[in-house]
């Protein structure tokens, strides 16, 4: 049974929340609040698996909310509101506070026909069940606070130059990529190629609110571009992205790989055949296997995988599966992961 906490301080939405998740028997609602204040008093006895939150509400609102609950009582927090439409400024601040999901509030919640918006909260309450959360203390980045400065992993010198970056995530990943991508320097001298998962229509917010924190630039990538060093490439929405002879990024509208498009292992795969042993692959949290495959491409052409730990993942689901496969030579916590990528570039300056 999952124990689910609804904080909303529209009486009539509560209820409609309530009604929809009737509708699944293994999701039980332990408890409600009108405001973050009244739910955070409520919390150590209802001990929820997932909390739903508004985000405007009076008195205490969802962001401040969900600042307090991840330093106090780490939980899975789903934002599910009118104000985390696509394009809302909102979303990421969300995010960025602990929030690991959003979900915008059905229109016509009067409306007869809730079956839709009923199935897609019900499976995210799912999927978060299984999250992993971290304690986060205030210390102005929304992201846990170092006592000291992370090293660089122990690996061994590229046997050839590198020349590409390839990441993929999913679940928790817009927070992952945040710590990795901001942590970079703006002299980071390769190419760094990113496919998230993410409903195609916060793609755009995505991108924006990372570039607003890393020295280096970041945008999606285009058809026939060439990727430059020092660069932050995203796949565009609902296509994937992959390299042609010449080395220029290729879009394709080709089936679902995985389940997804795009597809973290279509562009690494893309990225191995192109670049060969000059690709290090980077598989962060995520549910599902999307990248596994894609990381024994890498490996088998000589390049360099690394995978999220799973102590450090919000779901370590694709890191788990790329683990299983053998094909990662380094598993790495979160916080070594940008370290590690520095040195790897760095060590190819002087070949």
């Amino acid at each position: 049974m999952i124990r689910v906490m609804l904080v909303d301080d529209s009486p009539i939405m509560l209820h409609v929340l309530q009604r929809m998740l009737s509708r699944s028997p293994e999701i039980q609602v332990v408890g409600t609040a009108a405001n973050g204040r009244e739910a955070l008093d409520l919390l150590p006895d209802l001990n929820p698996d997932v909390i739903c939150t508004d985000l405007h509400m009076p008195v205490m609102d969802g962001l401040e909310f969900t600042r307090a609950v991840m330093d106090e009582y780490p939980r899975p927090i789903l934002v599910v509101s009118v104000s985390v439409e696509p394009g809302s400024p909102n979303i990421f601040r969300l995010l960025e506070a602990g929030a690991v999901d959003i979900l915008p509030k059905p229109c016509d919640i009067l409306g007869s026909n809730l079956d839709k918006p009923a199935s897609e909260l019900a499976s995210k309450i799912r999927i978060l069940a299984g999250v992993r959360v971290f304690r986060r203390r205030n210390n102005g980045r929304g992201t846990l606070a170092a006592t000291t400065a992370p090293k660089p992993a122990a690996i061994p010198r590229p046997q050839v130059p590198p020349r590409i970056v390839v990441i993929g995530a999913s679940t928790g990943g817009p927070q992952a990529l945040r710590e990795i991508l901001g942590s970079l320097s703006a002299r980071f001298s390769l190419p760094v190629v990113c496919v998230q998962h993410i409903g195609s229509s916060f793609l755009s917010e995505l991108v924006m609110w990372l570039g607003k924190i890393c020295p280096l630039p970041v945008r999606k990538a285009a058809h026939g571009e060439t990727p430059q060093a020092g660069v932050i490439y995203f796949a565009p929405e609902d296509a994937h992205l992959e390299l042609d002879e010449g080395g220029c990024f290729a879009l394709s509208l080709a089936t679902p790989f995985d389940g997804h498009r795009p597809s973290v292992t279509v562009t690494m795969r893309a990225a191995a055949r192109c670049f060969g042993a000059g690709t290090v692959g980077v598989l962060l949290t995520g549910m599902g296997r999307d990248g596994a495959d894609g990381m024994a491409n890498i490996a088998a052409a000589g390049g360099i995988t690394i995978a999220q730990d799973e102590a450090s993942s919000t779901v370590y689901g694709m890191p788990r599966q790329a683990v299983e496969l053998g094909v990662v030579q380094h598993i790495l916590p979160l916080e070594q992961i940008a370290p590690t990528l520095k040195t790897i570039a760095e060590s190819g300056v002087n070949y």
